[in-house]
């Protein structure tokens, strides 16, 4: 199954606030308050507008900086890096390619051994996919990139 990702308008519609002023609006959700920042199961983070693949839970790790953080992404075509000079600070801001989701940024300060990169990602930009539904949800050649379960 071929999927086609896009910024789909019923998707938006049915954002919450919270959701709408992330992606939409480029907001950012309050350190710490993020849905998926301790989720360790097993699975992918997709976006919650186009539904295309961003993340695996291997590639995600605790930074302590109040948001879900991720070493690499999982497909580096679906991710967009735009400089960012808001809030009187140079960073680097992180979008889906389809969606054109606002999704966080990106920074130089993560595991050495894993590339170095710390993908900031809000929570309410992302839904999460667990291992056992990909398949069924047509993730199912991601995977091989995916963790088993403990």
């Amino acid at each position: 199954m071929t999927n086609t990702y896009r910024k789909d308008p019923d998707a938006i519609a049915r954002l919450t606030s919270e959701q709408y002023r992330v992606t939409q609006e480029s907001g950012t959700e309050r350190p710490g308050t993020g849905e998926y920042l301790h989720n360790h199961e097993p699975g992918i983070y997709v976006d919650i507008v186009s539904g295309e693949p961003l993340f695996a839970s291997s590639d995600k790790f605790d930074a302590h900086c109040g948001w879900p953080s991720f070493t690499r992404p999982l497909v580096p075509a679906h991710i967009k890096e735009l400089r960012d000079g808001s809030h009187g600070m140079i960073r680097t801001e992180v979008r889906s390619a389809h969606g054109d989701s606002h999704l966080g940024h990106v920074f130089e300060d993560g595991p050495r051994d894993r590339g170095g990169l710390r993908y900031c990602i809000n929570s309410a930009s992302l839904r999460f996919v667990p291992r056992d539904r990909m398949e069924a949800e047509g993730y199912g050649a991601y995977l091989d990139q995916v963790e088993e379960r403990p």
